[in-house]
């Protein structure tokens, strides 16, 4: 029995790619254990860097709700009292009774329509004023006066004024909520600035770009940390302006329902609403830390590492 020669054997013209397949070097037998390893190194790592920030903020919120459930049942009376203080279990019947109908949502989204508002206007505005104010020195010279005239008059304080300047309620109610967050987002731009680094204007300026370019490709980005500060800063000293301006001179809104609620002496309302303003609250920080991981990806990595 004669075998035949591998040059006897017609297999036909190969195809492009079983010749790329055949031209294309094999992996290594242990290349790809140990790159699934170092794969599966990295997602341990990050489920439990994870894993301990979740398992910490909620053993921070239990321990709230523990010594809130333990004061109200033994009625602790040390310096603090919780004799008329409501009971989780109270607090949350209240909830399940104006959850069932359409007025506390109302006042709800009237509250997050006024901050989105206000809040939007005093980023547009205090980003580009503390933008000029820290680039320009005659900007600053002349605008600055001015800010710190305005600045140390609490928003609780343009109440009064702010009915008579504004023809209805809804847009004085905007107005308190604008004048508590634009100077914290100001000041952070205008620290940023100041903060910035010189050499990076200086290498823009010997590359030949001009001031528009200076502003969007170096002062911008390079600034973006103190601003996102103070839009983290500004967005809750606006839910204070907006709640205390509810209360005062609302018809709407979380702040005018937790007033009602302690002319009612309804005191598991009360403690809802106060809940409610945490959990808005910390809806739109969240919100703003998500957004400056998007806008600055670079924030990430420290020392080519990722954090």
């Amino acid at each position: 029995m004669t075998v035949p020669s591998p040059s006897s054997l017609d297999m036909g013209p190969l195809t492009s790619a079983e010749a790329q397949l055949m031209a294309a070097p094999s992996p290594a037998p242990a290349a790809l254990p140990r790159a699934r390893q170092k794969r599966l190194r990295q997602l341990s790592r990050h489920w439990r860097r994870h894993g301990v920030t979740l398992l910490l903020a909620a053993s921070s919120i239990c321990l709230l709700f523990a010594f809130w459930y333990l004061g109200t049942k033994y009625q602790l009376e040390a310096y603090i009292r919780f004799k008329n203080v409501p009971t989780p279990a109270a607090v949350l019947q209240q909830a399940l009774e104006v959850t069932s109908s359409s007025k506390f949502l109302v006042n709800v989204l009237s509250s997050v329509r006024r901050i989105l508002l206000g809040f939007a206007i005093a980023t547009l505005l205090g980003v580009g004023l503390g933008l000029m104010i820290g680039k320009y020195q005659r900007v600053r010279e002349f605008c600055m006066p001015v800010i710190e005239v305005l600045r140390p008059i609490p928003a609780i304080a343009w109440v009064p004024m702010s009915i008579m300047l504004w023809p209805s309620n809804e847009a004085s109610i905007v107005f308190i909520t604008f004048v508590g967050a634009v100077f914290p987002i100001l000041l952070n731009t205008v620290h940023g600035v100041h903060t910035l680094d010189r050499v990076l204007l200086n290498a823009g300026r010997s590359l030949g770009a001009n001031e528009l370019q200076l502003f969007w490709f170096i002062i911008l980005p390079g600034v973006l940390p103190s601003v996102f500060t103070g839009l983290a800063v500004g967005m809750g000293v606006a839910w204070v302006s907006l709640i205390a301006a509810e209360m005062i001179s609302g018809q709407f809104g979380v702040g005018y329902l937790t007033w009602e609620a302690y002319s009612l002496v309804n005191y598991p309302a009360i403690v809802l609403g106060m809940l409610t303003i945490g959990v808005l609250g910390l809806v739109c920080s969240g919100a703003i830390h998500m957004v400056g991981q998007l806008v600055m990806p670079w924030r990430a990595f420290v020392n080519g590492e990722r954090r």
